[in-house]
């Protein structure tokens, strides 16, 4: 019997490798073609959907911004009610324990939030953002429960997050207090007389955030570096520079020769406001550069089912000076006080006090408390009863893409400064 290769098995064995080979061969090629297609158009979508997000995400920066004109934040009375103080510091059974211990229940919402921009703006002149004081574009519903803070919405909100869609994106925007937080520009005052009265507060402020001691030598460590850069001021007098020039010359065509321009020189004076303004400014930008670790500062201590804390959650980053007395919970005020002594008692006093009635001036507060008036006239300029500085979260999501800008402003009356902004 022949074995060799003329037997017919043997072609036939060789044809069916060959032949499973380039069924292989195609498959992978297959498969790999088909990978390939299905990345570009995940990556094509994204493109698209990215574009849509960042679209819905300006036009609510626009829309925001015009209606932050409109918004005057009003303080509301809770005299039978918790203070927002010391929520920091509980953790998530002894939050449930408080809320049940006051017995707040949950509060229906009267309008669907998933409203259209278009809805928004067809609502005449309630349609502004914080023209909401029951929460009728709130986060609320049956199932959630929670403090009120100082406007109502929970802190820091100035009023309920607010969200719509900007065609197929959805658009969220969040106003917190920043004049609620601890200024952390304190922890770089140039000033020798209260060095040591910031340095306490900045290290009772951390501590009393969660942060351990090598966390706080780390984030003393970043600030050092932000500070060899500028220095924080509180204080601030009109100053004269002296601002060179150029002169402009008609030029003329027939001349061959290149002149030398001719300048001159005049005295500019610079008011307080604009150099307040300006280091706003530029420590907004400092403070959201990579020397800040702000990522392990937003790590979370304590997370609930409708809540999150960190230290970053209370820490001011856009500059500002100082600190509201109705709005800011226990810690930042004992930061804020320590510049005066007697903080733990007077912050107590406060947090007491404004849930009947809110201060109208530091005045107000020296004369409900007499006794610590030398304390609190030391002090009176890292206070406010007025808060001022505010920050616009806004984040604009399209399937798997999201887009984000945080801005910063200054608002005085219908007045509103940009100080700052951020896009991720």
């Amino acid at each position: 019997m022949d074995k060799g290769w003329n037997n017919p098995k043997h072609y036939s064995g060789v044809v069916l490798l060959v032949t499973l080979m380039l069924l292989v061969v195609l498959a992978t090629l297959g498969y790999t073609l088909t990978s390939r297609v299905t990345s570009r158009r995940h990556r094509n979508q994204y493109m698209i959907d990215y574009s849509q997000a960042r679209y819905a995400c300006d036009s609510a920066v626009k829309y925001a911004l015009a209606t932050m004109e409109e918004l005057n934040p009003e303080l509301v009375e809770r005299p039978n009610e918790p203070d927002f103080s010391d929520l920091f510091a509980l953790d998530e059974a002894g939050y449930q324990e408080l809320l049940a211990q006051w017995g707040i229940e949950p509060q229906p919402i009267g309008l669907n939030r998933d409203a259209s921009l278009d809805d928004i703006n067809n609502t005449g002149n309630s349609g502004y953002i914080g023209s909401d004081p029951k929460g009728l574009f709130g986060m609320n519903d049956f199932d959630s429960r929670e403090i009120r803070g100082p406007y109502g919405p929970a802190w820091p909100f100035v009023t309920e997050p607010v969200e719509f869609e900007v065609g197929p994106a959805k658009v969220r925007i969040e106003i917190e207090d920043e004049n609620a937080k601890y200024p952390l520009g304190w922890a770089l005052l140039d000033d020798r007389e209260v060095l040591r009265e910031a340095e306490a507060g900045f290290v009772t402020f951390c501590e009393m955030a969660g942060l351990d001691a090598q966390q706080i030598e780390v984030f003393k460590q970043q600030l050092m570096e932000i500070g060899a850069l500028k220095s924080f001021k509180t204080d601030f007098k009109p100053i004269t520079k002296t601002v060179k020039s150029t002169i402009k010359t008609p030029s003329s065509s027939k001349s061959r020769t290149t002149r030398t321009p001719r300048t001159t020189t005049r005295r500019k004076v610079i008011p307080a406001a604009e150099q307040a303004s300006k280091q706003t400014e530029h420590f907004a930008r400092l403070f959201h550069s990579s020397l800040l670790d702000t990522e392990a500062l937003a790590f979370p201590t304590i997370v609930g089912e409708d809540r999150q804390e960190s230290a970053l959650k209370y820490i001011g980053l856009w500059g500002s000076g100082n600190v509201n007395i109705n709005s800011a919970p226990r810690h930042v005020l004992e930061a804020a006080l320590i510049f005066g002594g007697d903080e733990v008692t007077i912050a107590e006093d406060i947090i007491q006090l404004r849930r009947e009635e809110p201060f109208t001036t530091i005045a107000d507060l020296k004369t409900a408390l007499p006794r610590y008036s030398d304390s609190i006239d030391k002090c009176e300029k890292y206070m406010t009863t007025e808060s001022k500085v505010f920050s616009i979260r806004i984040t604009a999501t399209s399937g798997a893409a999201k887009a984000s800008t945080m801005i910063a402003i200054k608002k005085e009356g219908n007045k509103v400064e940009r100080i700052a902004a951020i896009n991720g």
